[in-house]
C-alpha cells in the first residue's frame, strides 16, 4: 500500500469516526434536553361597543 494511500485512510477513517461521535452526541443532548415550550402571552379582553362586562 502506498504513504499516500494510507494517508488517506487514516484521515478518511478519523473523519468517519468523529462524525459518528458528534452525531451520536448531539442525538443523545437532543433527546435529553427539556423542550421549553413559549407561555402564550394573556390576550386583553376584546372592547366591544355597548357590551356590558358581567364579571
Amino acid at each position: 500500500m502506498s504513504p499516500i494511500l494510507t494517508i488517506f485512510l487514516l484521515i478518511t477513517g478519523w473523519l468517519a469516526v468523529a462524525g459518528a461521535m458528534l452525531w451520536g452526541l448531539m442525538r443523545i443532548s437532543r433527546h435529553h434536553h427539556p423542550q421549553v415550550q413559549a407561555k402564550p402571552l394573556d390576550t386583553p379582553e376584546k372592547l366591544v361597543v355597548g357590551a356590558a362586562k358581567t364579571h
